[in-house]
């Protein structure tokens, strides 16, 4: 025990003297059949009468119970000390600290009792031949307060000892997951060595999982150093580390195969896509031709730059589709999937323009066509939302009437623009009424989430 430890190997002196106190009444009984032996020979015990007899056996049985109870507190102290320990090495928190200083304070107060006893032992020997009844008496009160002491003592360190039972238990908790969680560590380790030479069988390189894998050597090693040379909490923490570290590589190593061919499989789509955008974008200029043809011209201005940022897209998604292909090769794994991304990012970009400008001219060609289809759209929007401001209410709310009154001032001003024009914007007639369907809709959203309904 660390107080023990602190006053230069008491514990070890008290053994010592536990075991010549223990010994001392074997002793006695080994010597008194001589002592009572009949006689009267110059060997035998002088007999000095029952009065003083009585008061030797009474100091007699107060040392045997003295020397029970120094016994059972030198017992309980040592098996207190495996329990702080216990703690000391898995807890450095402050409950832990105070736990391990109050030991050390109970050791200092077992020292004091221990010398007290050990004092009143060595005062007197109650086997020596001139032992009086008055001598006897003194030794037996000594000794009977020496037990009382030890009792006490022993009391506090079992009050002590039950405080002990929450940190404890997250200790020996601690403890009992150590060993577990070092295998799993080390088993997960093998499974990625494992996975590791797999994926090089066939093929593979897997220079990065090799290097993330040869990283955990050294975390091995300390794991298997152990806890007593690292701690426990030290030593789980790392075993859960490498756990995590030694999976996520074999996860990744199991991958390898099924991860090439997913990268060989988007190449091949986005070839044939970046080839198929090339055909589309071609059929761009005829449209925009058309679209200049027959109207005006702020419904086509935003497109005229649609042909030069297709083919630009398209040319900058096929290099990266080169680069992509080029790490696959490599299998530089993360810079392909990258470039693939990249790639198909700016296919996108470029096919939603050439879509934008054939289904300008759909748009177009339908409102020309028959504008009151739209007109009656933006209509019916408006008017069912008002209906909903309507629901239940003599009047609707103002915040919510205002934007739908203004909605309907809206579409008439979009209607006499059309008809106005010799040459129609057809594309802000559509913008507007498409943004006076949104205004109509957000009043609804708002009124449902007031009321609370779906």
């Amino acid at each position: 025990m660390r107080a023990s430890e602190g006053r230069g190997g008491a514990a070890s002196g008290i053994g010592g003297l536990l075991r010549v106190s223990l010994a001392l009444p074997l002793l006695v009984g080994a010597l008194l059949p001589q002592a009572f032996a009949g006689g009267g020979g110059s060997g035998g015990r002088r007999w000095f009468g029952g009065r003083d007899e009585s008061r030797r056996a009474e100091a007699q049985a107060a040392k045997d119970a003295a020397a029970a109870a120094f016994y059972e507190l030198d017992t309980a102290q040592r098996g207190l000390r495996i329990s702080i320990e216990t703690i000391s090495a898995v807890d450095d928190s402050a409950d832990a600290r105070r736990v391990v200083e109050g030991f050390a304070a109970l050791g200092r107060r077992i020292d004091e009792v221990s010398h007290t006893y050990i004092t009143a032992v060595d005062a007197h020997d109650l086997d020596r031949v001139e032992l009086d009844a008055a001598t006897a008496g003194r030794a037996r009160s000594e000794l009977e307060r020496a037990k009382a002491e030890l009792v006490r003592t022993k009391e506090e360190l079992d009050r002590f000892e039950q405080g002990l039972a929450p940190l404890l238990d997250r200790a020996e908790t601690q403890l009992a997951r150590l060993a577990p969680a070092v295998e799993r560590a080390r088993q997960a380790l093998r499974n990625a060595s494992t996975a590791l030479d797999a994926v090089r069988e066939a093929g593979f390189r897997a220079d990065d999982l090799a290097t993330r894998l040869a990283r955990l050597g050294p975390e091995l090693t300390r794991l298997n150093e152990g806890a007593g040379r690292h701690g426990v909490t030290e030593t789980l923490q790392r075993a859960d580390t490498v756990l995590r570290e030694a999976e996520a590589v074999r996860a990744e190593a199991e991958r390898v195969p099924e991860r090439a061919a997913e990268i060989d499989k988007r190449l091949v789509s986005l070839r044939t896509r970046a080839q198929a955008l090339a055909t589309r974008a071609a059929g761009v200029e005829p449209v925009l031709s058309e679209l200049r043809r027959r109207f005006a011209a702020a419904c086509w201005q935003d497109l005229q730059h649609v042909p030069e940022q297709a083919a630009t897209a398209s040319h900058q998604a096929e290099e990266r589709l080169a680069e992509a292909s080029k790490a696959r090769a490599e299998q530089r794994w993360p810079d392909a999937t990258s470039l693939l991304s990249t790639a198909r990012a700016l296919l996108n970009t470029a096919d939603e323009g050439v879509s934008a400008a054939g289904d300008r001219l759909r748009r177009l060609n339908a409102v020309a066509k028959d504008p009151q289809a739209e007109i009656e759209r933006a209509r019916f929007a408006v008017r069912d939302a008002q209906r909903l401001a309507m629901a239940g209410r003599s009047t609707p709310e103002p915040r919510h009437a205002r934007p739908l009154d203004e909605a309907v001032g809206r579409i008439d001003r979009a209607v006499a623009g059309l008809d106005s024009e010799r040459h129609p914007d057809y594309w802000a007639f559509l913008t507007e009424l498409e943004a006076i369907r949104e205004t109509a809709a957000q009043v609804v959203e708002r009124i449902r989430e007031e009321r609370g309904k779906p």
